[in-house]
């Protein structure tokens, strides 16, 4: 349970009731609002405030079912909106009742050229979950009337109508009075000492999503909505036990909650450094141990540049498809490349050893390197009615590292044969966010951010998709070092076809990716 949960948890339990003891000798809660009736109903006399024609008063029947009798003499039975039992001392109401409820004034750019005289107001902007930000607080003009009718004055419970911190609400403690925006809420309490636990209540509701305008495009919480809210209300002694308990216990969650952040996120940098470690092991023969009886990869890649050398001389062959280069280790322990022409040493760019029954190998002698693009968004034809899968890094996000469909297809008239890859097909990423990759289990093409490497058929018998994809995992730091020091990182086919990759015998491919996904799989999944 992390420090939102647990604060959650403890603010319900404190709203049912559980939090802290009931005393038998506290004054209930019937009383209470009783008395608060009374004082409304003596404000409404002295008209101080308007009478509140949706006023009501909940109750519970000699069926158990609870009723709910407004002004009008109109009563309904509300079971359906009770959520939960409450101690018997207690009572359900709405705000509205226990609250005398105005909003600010509006804000326009005529303001200041009305009557009345410059005030500092507060905006949503200003107000924040249990204290105000008060360095930046505006000036426009109210008349005397609009001073009286949209200001605080301490001890009124503020809260946000909307934006996206529509509901924070905060206890105006100050001991001048300051006029308000039309976007916030007062509510003047009709009793003294209310409002801690009030503040508390709203303050879940927002947190466990019950709190928005519901039928509204716009998230909000309009006056009838805050007003309408059905609140368990506790005798005001009980009240009080509460929020001191509270004031008690918060302060210990909240540092909880930060050791707890703390510890999730060295959780999470300590794994991904197990991930890259196991990554790296496999990549480099060190995470099974090698067998003797296994065939060499040198062998296996001898016998497809012998094939392709015979297939070439029968005519069966161009010359372009021929392999490019061998790789291979010198009496002297260093490695050369013979590239048809010339045989050079290419000890520098070795990145790491390797076991002698693993061999070397350019991706692109061993892949097909695919790069992607984007066709016209200016022509519909491309995109209207489309079949063909367009991946992009969005897919990504939604399913992980395997693709099995894409949110975006385009149509045959936007791309040719060639530019759609096979399932098994590697997508990595080498522009914005560079290093990422995903495996496709369908056909598909890209857009211009991946390359797809695809490998050649006359080597799906000597490397597996599934240790090209292991490798794949491996090549963020490398294609960053690639791109270079450049503002905008780009790492072109070119060079992506360049990288070395290195070949284990194809049985030890697969116990290196058998062993390696499950201990990845452990350890994401702790």
């Amino acid at each position: 349970m992390n420090g939102k949960q647990l604060k959650n948890s403890i603010l319900q339990w404190a709203i049912q009731g559980k939090l802290v003891p009931q005393d038998p000798n506290d004054e209930p809660a019937s009383v209470l609002l009783e008395r608060i009736r009374e004082e409304k109903a003596h404000l409404v006399k002295e008209k101080k405030i308007k009478k509140d024609k949706n006023e009501s008063i909940i109750f519970r029947g000699d069926d158990n079912s609870y009723y709910e009798k407004f002004a009008n003499g109109t009563v309904k039975c509300i079971d359906d909106e009770i959520p939960f039992e409450i101690p018997q001392e207690w009572e359900w109401t709405r705000i509205g009742n226990i609250f005398n409820h105005t909003s600010g004034k509006q804000q326009s750019s005529n303001n200041n050229k009305s009557s009345g005289t410059p005030q500092k107001f507060i905006t949503t902007s200003n107000l924040y979950w249990g204290y105000f930000v008060l360095d930046n607080v505006k000036v426009m003009n109210f008349t005397e009337d609009e001073i009286k009718t949209s200001s605080a004055t301490k001890g009124d419970l503020l809260v946000c109508e909307g934006g996206a911190g529509y509901g924070r609400s905060a206890i105006w403690n100050e001991d001048y009075d300051i006029c308000l925006q039309n976007h916030v809420h007062r509510l003047r309490p009709c009793i003294n000492g209310i409002c801690d636990y009030v503040y508390y209540f709203i303050y879940l509701l927002k947190e466990s999503n019950n709190l928005a305008s519901v039928g509204t495009a716009m998230p909000g919480l309009s006056a009838n909505r805050l007003k309408g809210l059905l609140l368990p209300f506790p005798p005001l002694s009980e009240q009080k036990r509460i929020v001191t308990k509270l004031g008690e216990l918060l302060p210990l969650v909240e540092k909880y909650g930060k050791v707890q952040s703390s510890v999730d996120e060295l959780n999470i940098q300590i794994n991904e450094q197990l991930k890259k470690s196991i990554l790296q092991e496999a990549i480099q023969g060190k995470l099974v141990a090698q067998k003797p009886t296994d065939e060499p990869a040198s062998v296996l890649l001898e016998r497809i540049k012998e094939e392709k050398d015979k297939l070439f001389k029968e005519g069966k062959l161009k010359k372009k498809d021929l392999v490019d280069s061998i790789i291979l280790k010198g009496e002297d322990n260093k490695y050369y490349e013979n590239n048809g022409k010339n045989t050079i040493c290419i000890d520098d760019e070795i990145p790491f050893e390797i076991p002698g029954s693993w061999s070397w190998i350019r991706i692109g002698e061993l892949c097909n390197v695919t790069n992607g693009f984007t066709p016209l968004r200016s022509n519909p034809k491309f995109w209207e009615n489309g079949t063909i899968n367009w991946f992009t890094v969005e897919d990504i996000h939604k399913q992980g590292e395997f693709i099995y469909e894409t949110t975006q297809k385009i149509s045959e008239l936007a791309t040719s044969k060639d530019r759609i890859v096979r399932a098994g097909s590697i997508l990595l990423c080498c522009t914005a966010s560079v290093g990422q990759c995903a495996m496709t289990m369908i056909p598909t093409t890209s857009n211009q951010q991946f390359n797809a490497l695809t490998i050649k058929e006359e080597y799906t018998k000597i490397v597996t998709d599934d240790f090209l994809f292991l490798f794949t995992k491996t090549l963020e730091p490398i294609l960053h070092e690639l791109a270079g020091k450049t503002t905008f990182e780009f790492i072109s086919v070119k060079k992506v076809s360049n990288i070395l990759f290195p070949v284990p015998p194809i049985a030890e491919q697969i116990k290196i990716c058998n062993i390696a996904n499950k201990a990845i799989a452990s350890i994401m999944s702790r």
